[in-house]
């Protein structure tokens, strides 16, 4: 049955998702502000850390926005307005977006270390959304691809830019690394993103979306350190090493888990 406050809802989603377009058009540079990549004085540029991934990685961009521009318009249908699976997505989703935007202008303020309690932030709403996706089910394709689908890109994505995030800020402030050695540091952090994705691919039993950004994106960090100013051999070759455990396992895990209704690509 209706609820009363099930339009509102859908308006605070599609007012969110507003907000995070401007927020992204301001990110890239196109509304007059600073491309991400040289606000803050560069600190998250390409070659500012081990951990950044490669400028090409941002990409996953279009596809993630597309996504969610996608679930606000599908979520206004009369049929999700009194669907309680979308009742129960619908502000996680909201605070995601708003999440986002509000990192965007920490960045663009030079308000990096307010960047990490924000980013987490978001880490966490998203992976709460994803819970709520694991524990119930799509009604149909459609569904599984604008929903589960773009959650699980965007999750995953995060995830890597959490930790390139979180390591530009301790360089940014001059973290020594307690006198272990910058590549070190690169391989562990790399290696916990890897586990972050090996958990994402059990909890959410195989779902290749989340695993597919994330994979993307340590695959660019890869990239990055063996081709561009910031060389660091042992960092790509854990990457590397952590893409590929992290696709093993999703893959072995779907294909380990009996077909179910609705189960496609996307999750």
């Amino acid at each position: 049955m209706p609820q009363p406050n099930d339009l509102l809802r859908q308006t605070v989603v599609g007012v969110s998702a507003v907000l995070a377009i401007v927020g992204s058009f301001i990110g890239s540079g196109a509304a007059g502000g600073t491309p991400i990549q040289e606000a803050s004085g560069g600190a998250l540029s390409a070659d500012a850390t081990p951990i950044a991934p490669s400028g090409p990685a941002f990409g996953i961009w279009s596809a993630i926005y597309l996504g969610l521009i996608a679930y606000a318009i599908w979520q206004f249908l009369p049929r999700q307005k009194t669907d309680d699976r979308q009742r129960r997505l619908g502000y996680p989703v909201a605070a995601s977006l708003i999440l986002n935007a509000a990192w965007i202008l920490t960045v663009q303020f030079d308000l990096l270390a307010l960047s990490v309690p924000v980013i987490v932030l978001l880490l966490a709403v998203l992976v709460w959304a994803f819970l709520i996706t694991v524990t119930t089910r799509p009604k149909d394709l459609a569904e599984t691809v604008v929903v589960d689908g773009t959650i699980g890109l965007y999750l995953g994505w995060v995830c890597v830019a959490t930790a390139a995030n979180v390591t530009a800020v301790l360089a940014a402030t001059g973290f020594d690394g307690f006198g272990i050695a910058r590549d070190a540091w690169a391989v562990g952090v790399i290696a916990v993103a890897g586990l972050v994705g090996v958990l994402l691919a059990v909890a959410g039993r195989g779902r290749l979306a989340p695993a597919a950004s994330l994979c993307w994106g340590l695959a660019w960090v890869a990239v990055a350190r063996l081709t561009g100013e910031l060389i660091s051999v042992p960092a790509a070759i854990a990457a590397i090493g952590a893409v590929v455990v992290v696709l093993i396992v999703t893959v072995t895990l779907r294909l380990a888990l009996p077909p179910t209704r609705n189960r496609s690509c996307a999750r």
